[in-house]
């Protein structure tokens, strides 16, 4: 499967991602009772490898949310979060990160971040999507691949990666949002938002 995708093509996932953002810093406004702005700077689509190492390397320790999503196009959802940024995003919501209620706090931002996201593709390119219950997971960051997405997407996956800042009252935070479809989801996604290949 080609990775090559043209700047258009880029630029279309790019404002998906925008569009997702917004909606998610409104719904996370919510949820912590401040000021939230989130930007969407990057997207890339890479071969599953490659995005692992764009997101950071593979014995960096990172908070995960995983959200599995079935429909039109069957995909993973994984936001990672660098520790220091999960434990300020727990900090604000006055739980200890780390903990049983952390993580959890973690997950549920997880889920109206990458419900948001997926909402807002599912609504600009005509698809059906359901997102499935969050679980959290804190390891090294190719150990969550290796165990939670390789199977799921096989090792010629691509993943779409959004990087996106995350400002909450000041609070900057960093996290990595990638989208996993299985095979053929990619080509779906961009076929419905009129930047298929020809």
């Amino acid at each position: 499967m080609s990775t090559d995708y043209t700047d258009l093509q880029l630029d279309a996932l790019r404002e998906l991602a925008n569009i997702g953002s917004g909606t998610a810093a409104t719904a996370l406004a919510s949820m912590l009772g401040r000021e939230v702005e989130l930007a969407v700077p990057r997207a890339l689509a890479l071969p599953l490898a490659d995005a692992v190492d764009a997101v950071g390397p593979a014995d960096a320790t990172v908070s995960s949310v995983v959200l599995p999503i079935t429909g039109d196009i069957d995909a993973l959802v994984l936001l990672l979060f660098p520790p220091a940024d999960a434990a300020t995003l727990c900090g604000l919501l006055g739980v200890e990160p780390g903990s049983e209620v952390g993580d959890s706090a973690i997950g549920e931002i997880g889920n109206i971040l990458g419900t948001s996201y997926i909402n807002a593709l599912a609504s600009m390119a005509g698809l059906a999507l359901e997102p499935k219950p969050p679980h959290v997971v804190c390891d090294m960051l190719g150990a969550i691949v290796a165990s939670l997405l390789t199977g799921t997407v096989g090792d010629t996956g691509v993943a779409l990666v959004l990087d996106s800042e995350l400002d909450v009252a000041d609070a900057a935070c960093s996290l990595s949002f990638l989208l996993l479809p299985t095979t053929g989801g990619v080509a779906e996604l961009l076929g419905r938002l009129g930047v298929g290949n020809a």
